[in-house]
């Protein structure tokens, strides 16, 4: 019997180790990134600086729409889930030969004209998103909603905080976040310190925030200069910021 016994126990032992090693969990992202409570209707919280940023005023990284790391030039031939060709016209003009889109689009061209066809997806998935990517699961690029929201239900206020240029954005239960003016990027910044353009994460449609100029080719944006704040759009192969949410 105590024969039995032992090789019950040699069988064993190392079944158990290996089932070990395969449930082991992977490193998860530190989360040690500051969020604000606006006293907003949706109860979001705001982080208290962008993403790639360390301090409210910083600027922090670049993102073309649907892309997690920042890069060097952003245009369509570096976007990663688009391609066009294009035959000039002029040194002024060209036009759209083929249109083949890999990700986030719900029609093609080709050499007959738009066909209604596509992926469908209208928000980006967590693995493009750059909130996500970079800070953690809690953490996600604001919907188009919430933008909305944040504009609408807060108070905006054009200042300055350690000489850099930005709002200073009150929500209804008086706490406050700031947003840099930190410009966008193509083959070089433009317009920091005087504009900003935070990327949501949702596709232009035809059924939200029906805005004539957008399509496909843009995502919804959070715009401001010291003026004017709104929610619009922009290309998405531009370098633009990204504040991230949690719930």
């Amino acid at each position: 019997m105590k024969k039995i016994i032992l090789l019950m126990a040699v069988v064993l032992l190392p079944f158990v180790f290996v089932s070990c090693n395969d449930d082991k969990d992977e490193p998860e992202i530190p989360d040690n990134h500051e969020y604000v409570d606006l006293g907003l209707p949706s109860g979001t919280l705001w982080a208290t600086c962008n993403v790639g940023a360390d301090s409210p005023e910083e600027y922090g990284d670049y993102f073309a729409w649907g892309e997690t790391k920042p890069k060097e030039v952003y245009d369509w031939p570096y976007y990663k889930w688009a391609h066009w060709v294009k035959d000039t016209l002029n040194s002024h003009g060209y036009i759209i030969k083929e249109e083949t889109w890999y990700k986030y689009y719900y029609m093609t061209w080709t050499n007959t004209g738009y066909i209604m066809e596509g992926d469908g997806k209208m928000e980006l998935d967590t693995e493009d998103d750059a909130a996500y990517v970079n800070w953690g699961p809690k953490w996600r690029m604001p919907t188009l909603e919430q933008c909305q929201e944040l504009v609408e239900n807060c108070d905006w206020q054009w200042t300055q905080v350690n000489d850099v240029y930005g709002q200073l954005v009150t929500g209804p239960n008086g706490n406050t976040i700031f947003l840099p003016a930190a410009g966008g990027y193509a083959t070089e910044l433009f317009n920091d310190g005087e504009y900003a353009y935070y990327w949501s994460r949702t596709l232009c449609s035809i059924m939200k925030l029906k805005i004539e100029s957008a399509n496909q080719n843009h995502a919804y944006i959070i715009s401001f200069g010291s003026w004017r704040k709104h929610v619009w759009f922009d290309s998405r192969f531009t370098g633009c910021t990204v504040r991230a949410v949690r719930k």
